[in-house]
């Protein structure tokens, strides 16, 4: 790595062969703008976006992120640009960069002025984060500095030997990470395989199957693995899927976070089954451990279209030996089971429900991940 003038970078950018779509949020333009302002930029630059305004930035997601700055926003926007540039130049090795920044503005901010860029490519997640000392440079540095930064993520990624020198004060440092993803979880992003097994194996598959985010895992996690197991007489399997309905998969960084959340003891799966139609065709026989939420949601036409279409799901699941084993949850200050739910006829049949007095927990992973936002908020408000 050399620190270099910008021209010089751009250049190494334009010749290294990899095509990138970039997009920034909140900060960051003027990466772009230097990229396009040098000759060769049609050889490295597919395309670029600046979804600024929140629903710009949801609609580039394809669903509401938890916040709007953060390094897991960033790779978000990054695996989506990715999958922008692989969608424009099938050929091409090509990559995603976004930054999404919150600045000096016309009005105070309570929170801190940081900055969140990251790049993805077909092997590797990289993200690096910054959080600004304020007060000590005008909108238009911190600005300079986010697009500073987004040309260092573009370069690296590129494998460019060149890097801008960051004009960093006392108190500031850049915190990065970066995951480079094993064969089989880089083949799953691909497409080339529909699920990763627990440790590589290939045995038998299990007859049991709690799916879900464990975006984090909770003791209520633990406890719903222990009484399935109880009532099923079975190991429970667990299940990721990197893909989701309305966002982009997870990235490299956010997959190894979660599976370092389980022991070795945990059978833990990787897929790219967004759906429950997708899950019974990939363990077909097995009983699906949910709260009552999610069956709940299976069992609505909106998530279908129409009525043909949900008892077209509904019938595959069946067809495929699927059975649920449901989870009372609490909804709008109640805790309801599986008795108080109005499913299908056809889905209720499926489905077995387990009794308050066997489980109960009112925290979710939605809740827990508020608190972490919050305690973190605190503490940006205390660092100012």
């Amino acid at each position: 790595m050399t620190h270099s003038s910008q021209h010089q970078l751009v250049q190494e950018v334009h010749s290294s062969g990899l095509r990138t779509v970039v997009a920034v949020t909140g900060g960051g333009s003027g990466a772009i703008s230097t990229l396009l302002s040098e000759p060769g930029a049609s050889r490295s630059i597919l395309a670029a976006v600046v979804p600024y305004a929140p629903q710009a930035l949801v609609e580039w997601l394809g669903g509401e992120p938890d916040e709007f700055c953060s390094s897991r926003t960033a790779r978000a926007m990054a695996m989506a640009a990715y999958l922008k540039a692989a969608e424009y130049d099938r050929q091409a090795t090509v990559c995603g960069v976004a930054c999404t920044a919150s600045l000096a503005s016309d009005r105070p901010k309570r929170g801190a002025h940081r900055i969140h860029v990251a790049w993805q490519t077909a092997d590797t997640t990289a993200a690096f984060s910054l959080q600004l000392v304020k007060g000590r440079r005008s909108r238009a540095e911190e600005e300079s500095l986010a697009a500073m930064l987004t040309l260092n993520a573009v370069a690296e990624a590129c494998g460019a030997a060149s890097r801008l020198d960051l004009p960093l004060v006392d108190g500031e440092q850049i915190i990065a990470a970066r995951v480079t993803a094993p064969a089989d979880v880089q083949d799953l992003l691909a497409g080339r395989t529909s699920a990763v097994h627990p440790d590589g194996a290939k045995g038998a598959l299990p007859r049991a199957v709690l799916s879900g985010a464990f975006d984090p895992l909770h003791a209520g996690h633990r406890k719903m693995i222990a009484v399935a197991g109880q009532m099923l007489g079975c190991d429970v399997a667990l299940e990721i899927s990197i893909d989701n309905v309305d966002k982009p998969p997870l990235d490299f960084i956010e997959i190894d976070h979660r599976r370092r959340q389980f022991s070795d003891r945990d059978a833990v799966w990787l897929t790219r089954a967004p759906t429950f139609v997708k899950k019974a065709q990939l363990f077909p026989g097995a009983t699906f451990v949910v709260g009552a939420d999610t069956i709940e949601r299976i069992g609505q036409q909106r998530y279908y279209g129409d009525q043909a279409a949900l008892a077209a799901a509904i019938e595959s699941i069946a067809a495929a030996g699927c059975r649920f084993l449901v989870f009372g949850r609490v909804a709008d200050g109640r805790f309801r089971t599986l008795d108080d739910l109005r499913l299908p006829e056809t889905l209720g049949k499926l489905c077995r429900g387990v009794p308050e007095n066997a489980f109960r927990d009112d925290v979710s992973s939605t809740q827990l991940r508020a608190g972490q936002s919050s305690a973190q908020a605190s503490s940006d408000d205390n660092a100012r």
